[in-house]
């Protein structure tokens, strides 16, 4: 894979680049502007030249636009991607409605996202959360249909607790666990990534940047219309306290000569040979810098300093990774 890093994705499963690309913003989510397509595309392309295989799309991104863009982009190019797609979230005009998991719509999910994909099988699949109301053995067990019919090749999970990444284990072979890890989001850590571990389980590692806050790139207040004040870690004296410990991240980064961003992206890297970074970029002009953040190395001074710096509870506040 032009000598890029791999991990492999369950005890036996497929074996990916180590950085994964993710797609979601090259689509309006919440409302806003729908970044430019053709440079989307083209960053998509430039990824696969690179030897970045993973993309990471949803059916929820964009209203099922996401999924037609990457279809685009991966036309004639089938076999050099490996196409991972969540579902099961439920959006109207921007607003979060729910989640739909009942095996009847897992069935109708699939066959739009193929048609929109313009492929016969998806390579990962993977409910957008667990829903409460329908028994995890009718979600991962209709996946695991799919399977047999040829529509999916691997199962995923995403933002699930370590009792439930056992129960879906028990029940069909889990590939991959896709949850958000960073710094400032370390939770994770106690069971849930010792369980993954454990099971053989590829752990796919969202919002490195913790939503921006680790790019040393932010200045205390947000602007009014920031989609971030939504989070109570953006706001007030949490946010004055959490880029307090930035500072220290942007010491160690410029000590390093790297940027904070990247120094977030490699300690992500460096938490285990399971754990693939899922960087989201619409633009070819990120892939350089994200790609030269997989090769950064920590004395174990800097990984002490990191650690105990954004050690758990450090960061004041909550975001929407935790419910």
């Amino acid at each position: 894979m032009k000598n890029f890093k791999t991990i492999q994705l369950g005890h036996s499963g497929p074996f990916v680049s180590k950085l994964g690309l993710g797609c979601m913003r090259m689509s309006s989510i919440w409302g806003g502007n729908t970044p430019d397509e053709t440079e989307s595309i083209a960053t998509i392309h430039e990824a696969l030249d690179s030897g970045i295989n993973f993309l990471n799309t949803g059916d929820f991104y964009g209203a099922g636009h996401n999924e037609m863009l990457v279809g685009k982009a991966i036309k004639g190019r089938r076999d050099d991607a490996f196409i991972s797609v969540k579902f099961g979230a439920i959006f109207h005009n921007g607003q979060w409605l729910g989640l739909d998991l009942r095996p009847i719509a897992i069935k109708n999910f699939v066959n739009y996202s193929l048609n929109r994909l313009g492929i016969e099988t998806i390579d990962l699949y993977q409910p957008s959360r667990m829903d409460d109301s329908v028994p995890v053995e009718d979600i991962i067990g209709t996946v695991a249909d799919l399977i047999k019919e040829g529509k999916v090749r691997h199962i995923g999970v995403s933002e699930i607790t370590a009792e439930q990444l056992r129960k879906a284990n028990d029940i069909h072979p889990i590939s991959a666990l896709e949850i958000g890890y960073s710094l400032a989001d370390r939770q994770i850590e106690s069971e849930l990534l010792p369980t993954a571990k454990e099971l053989s389980i590829g752990v796919i590692a969202f919002a490195n940047t913790a939503e921006g806050l680790l790019t040393g790139e932010l200045k205390a207040p947000l602007p009014e219309n920031d989609y971030r004040n939504h989070f109570s870690r953006f706001k007030g004296e949490n946010l004055i306290n959490n880029l307090e410990k930035v500072e220290v991240l942007k010491q160690v980064a410029s000590d390093k000569g790297v940027t904070p961003a990247q120094l977030a992206i490699a300690w992500v890297n460096a938490q285990g040979e399971q754990i693939m970074p899922l960087v989201s970029m619409s633009r070819r002009s990120r892939l350089p810098e994200n790609i030269a953040a997989m090769h950064i190395e920590f004395t174990p001074e800097e990984m002490n300093t990191l650690n105990i710096t954004f050690a758990i509870g450090a960061i004041h506040g909550g975001t929407y990774l935790q419910r």
